[in-house]
């Protein structure tokens, strides 16, 4: 391998394993990393620690002239002073002082969530749009997953037969690795054994228990392509997607009267900062919504 295979190669390690980055991630962070690399010729660990504020500015102000707007200018920042730290670290120049640059300011948006009527007929869209009946008890299954239990896709799709039998609690492995337990709603319990009663494929205590057509490991592009062709069905906007589902699970308890800690813990954010954000919604409106429609007053 070269130089930059090696230096890319070590800093992918480093966020998969070091850091139990995500799969995804670790790509993106990667690819920030090798256009970096790119744009300064050939530099070693030591060039890369010593990189100065003025080279990142410049490098930086390459990609805005790409296209690239606030947002995606603010996180590769972000991803590229990690990756000098890490560079600083290799170089055995850990004392150094990091090039100071501030990132362009970025308007926080509100999430959108979807309201409990359309996100109850998301699933049944897509369940009643499958090609075959058990791949729609899958799909529903697995969104009443992400709006039932708050669970991002990534960890709805990583749920072994381990976890069966299901009870009324289930332990969801988050970002990071870390785990907590989230109550299930019977109406999600049994969209599982729906799906589990008609799918074709034996439950395997160490395999993903959604499978894909073929038996293997369920992707997201599946579903998200299920709940996109299901949006053009309801007349729904873009912004539908599975995870403004979890979205949607986390304004209803919020509308609802949770307190932030314990939607912070359910929703297995690593900071209440993250949490906050659901405030400016309006919870009394989704305190309506929630008692008439969510699934959790139907169970």
């Amino acid at each position: 391998m070269g130089r930059k295979a090696d230096l890319l190669e070590a800093w992918g390690d480093h966020l998969a394993q070091g850091r139990r980055r995500s799969a995804h991630t670790v790509r993106a962070y990667v690819a920030t990393a090798a256009r970096l690399i790119d744009s300064l010729g050939d530099p070693d660990w030591a060039a890369l620690a010593a990189l100065d504020a003025g080279a990142l500015r410049a490098h930086l102000a390459s990609r805005r002239e790409d296209g690239i707007g606030n947002v995606s200018a603010a996180r590769e920042l972000s991803a590229l002073k990690a990756f000098l730290v890490f560079a600083r670290d290799k170089a055995g120049a850990s004392h150094a002082v990091p090039p100071r640059l501030r990132g362009p300011r970025v308007k926080k948006g509100i999430p959108r969530p979807v309201t409990p009527d359309d996100a109850v007929n998301l699933a049944a869209t897509v369940e009643e749009d499958a090609s075959e009946p058990w791949i729609g008890a899958r799909d529903r299954a697995v969104l009443l997953l992400l709006y039932g239990a708050g669970l991002r896709i990534a960890e709805a799709l990583s749920i072994t037969g381990a976890a069966l039998p299901l009870g009324e609690t289930l332990t969801v492995t988050g970002k990071g690795g870390k785990q907590r337990v989230v109550p299930l709603l019977p109406i999600v319990r049994e969209a599982v054994d729906d799906y589990l009663a008609k799918c074709p494929w034996p439950t395997v205590r160490e395999a993903a228990l959604f499978r894909g057509a073929k038996g293997g490991a369920l992707s997201q592009g599946m579903v998200q392509k299920a709940v996109a062709r299901a949006r053009v069905v309801l007349g729904l906007p873009a912004s539908a997607t599975p995870h403004a589902l979890r979205h949607s699970f986390a304004t209803h308890l919020l509308g609802a009267g949770a307190d932030l800690r314990s939607l912070q813990e359910l929703l297995g954010h690593a900071s209440l900062g993250s949490t906050q954000i659901y405030t400016r919604v309006d919870a009394a409106t989704l305190l309506d919504v929630y008692r008439n429609a969510h699934p959790r007053e139907q169970g």
